[in-house]
């Protein structure tokens, strides 16, 4: 087990290889479909103008992602009333949304790391290669157990986009993941689609 504290290097990230498991503790901000889209379409791609407090929001974002963590996490969040926010749940969700999205936000951003669960594909692959940066899968079902590594809700933005796709920034201890991509080209993903493939060309070719 690698105990790893964000912001995180680029030598650390070099060092960690397909199968390493990792403690993760540190600054780190979720992020979905909605965060994902504005980041694109308003400071990347720049096919929106900025609004409201977007500006603002986008100099503290460079700032927190710089050699940091996005978790894509649609936490249960207690507190909304007082702001006195604590996670409840904060189970990962599935990655695959962002594939059109991930690897230009984390070589704009600086991103070393994205937690998700059920993996990416080989645009995010290749961004991993080139920021560097590895995909650190997280536990699907043990929200309420990950929700405890969470030792703090430092802040929240965009809540105009919902709790579950808000960006909340929050500091954990000892976040359990495993790398199943790396910045070495190795992807775990690719080789389980690889063999499932084989497995399935193998059965149809079966006479019935």
């Amino acid at each position: 087990m690698k105990s790893i504290t964000t912001p995180i290097s680029d030598d650390v990230i070099r060092d960690l290889k397909v199968g390493d498991a990792v403690e993760l503790s540190g600054i780190m901000v979720t992020g979905r479909d909605a965060a994902h889209k504005w980041m694109i379409e308003t400071f990347i791609k720049k096919t929106r103008a900025p609004q409201g407090d977007d500006l603002e929001v986008y100099e503290e974002l460079k700032k927190l992602l710089n050699g940091s963590v996005i978790y894509h996490c649609g936490p249960v969040v207690s507190g909304l009333d007082t702001k006195e926010y604590k996670f409840v749940a904060a189970g990962p969700t599935t990655s695959i949304r962002e594939e059109p999205y991930q690897a230009d936000v984390m070589k704009h951003f600086n991103v070393k790391g994205v937690i998700g669960k059920g993996g990416m594909g080989a645009k995010t692959l290749k961004g991993c290669a080139e920021t560097p940066g590895a995909y650190l899968h997280a536990i699907g079902g043990a929200a309420s157990y990950i929700a405890k590594t969470v030792t703090k809700v430092h802040g929240v933005f965009k809540m105009e986009f919902g709790v579950p796709e808000a960006m909340w920034v929050i500091e954990v201890k000892d976040f359990p993941v495993v790398v199943t991509m790396d910045s070495h080209g190795g992807s775990q993903h690719a080789v389980v689609d690889e063999s499932s493939k084989k497995i399935l060309e193998g059965l149809l070719e079966k006479p019935y």
